[in-house]
């Protein structure tokens, strides 16, 4: 259902239009992460007891800890995931005042709220369950606690992935209908004719297959590989340090024209290669910890 949902929004022609998904999908976020803390805070206090211990979940043994560590890594990567479309949506500001200066205002306030709500749930989620904290905190909530309450938080998840899953697919298919225009030269629309619908829907043929086609194959992955936490880390891995620190780093250095081997580029160069480093660390114990719950093991 998932699945057939997306392949309608994602005929959506670009991040223009787009603003009212992406209003839902910010209240619904708000929704989810508001009730899932007011929840895990009302159990630590019904528990009478702060649950877990300053070194973290236990493990086995030290690699099982290891591996844990370097996936909580990766996992803390994909929670700020928007260095991906910064750039597309920072395009569709109007000016004044300028649009860089509108988007570091944004990204100012939103990492903060952000990383308030990630704490929030973190650190009460695990004084609630300690040991036996779930990757999604509102699976943890059995018959205790107001079904209603938590399933109307699971659909708010629900509508916030459509919106946030068309926000970051936007700018693949973005860039796969401008390199078939440029290679083949087609601009032409298609016209076709939808039940109760006065006038033909217009799009274009390429447009209609590839992101048909880009839902179903990543629908598809997403129930091949149904494990949350490993997988968040496998992609916050990926993007991390390509995305959030090596582009930025590069075009800061070109932009001040900073000049090689300089305390600034060091420092600069230095951060980034610590930061590859994690990636690699968190990559690594993602790709492991989707091997070790893999039922083809």
């Amino acid at each position: 259902m998932f699945g057939l949902v997306q392949i309608i929004f994602s005929q959506i022609p670009d991040f223009h239009n787009m603003q009212w998904l992406s209003i839902v999908a910010a209240i619904m976020s708000f929704s989810y992460s508001i009730i899932g803390i007011a929840l895990v805070v009302a159990k630590a206090i019904g528990n009478g007891v702060i649950k877990g211990g300053i070194t973290g979940v236990s493990a086995p043994s030290t690699s099982q800890k290891m591996w844990r560590i370097s996936q909580a890594i990766g996992d803390i990567a994909f929670a700020y995931p928007y260095s991906v479309i910064l750039l597309e949506v920072q395009n569709t500001l109007k000016s004044p005042p300028p649009e860089n200066q509108t988007m570091k205002k944004a990204s100012t306030v939103s990492i903060t709220i952000v990383t308030l709500f990630y704490l929030c749930c973190g650190c009460f989620g695990y004084a609630a369950f300690g040991e036996d904290t779930p990757g999604n905190l509102l699976t943890g909530f059995g018959v205790s606690h107001p079904n209603r309450l938590v399933d109307f938080a699971n659909a708010c998840i629900v509508l916030h992935l459509v919106g946030g899953y068309q926000m970051f697919s936007q700018s693949i298919f973005g860039d796969a209908d401008r390199w078939f225009a440029r290679r083949f030269l087609s601009s032409s629309f298609h016209g076709v004719h939808l039940p109760f619908q006065p006038a033909a829907w217009r799009s274009k043929l390429f447009r209609i297959c590839f992101r048909t086609l880009y839902v179903v194959s990543t629908t598809g992955v997403a129930m091949a590989f149904p494990y949350f936490n490993q997988v968040l880390a496998l992609c916050g891995s990926f993007g991390f340090w390509p995305l959030a620190i090596y582009f930025p780093v590069e075009m800061y250095l070109v932009q001040r024209k900073i000049v090689p081997w300089t305390s600034k580029w060091v420092l600069l160069q230095l951060f980034s290669s610590v930061c590859l480093l994690l990636s690699i660390f968190a990559l690594v114990g993602s790709i492991e910890g989707l091997l070790s719950h893999s039922t083809f093991k």
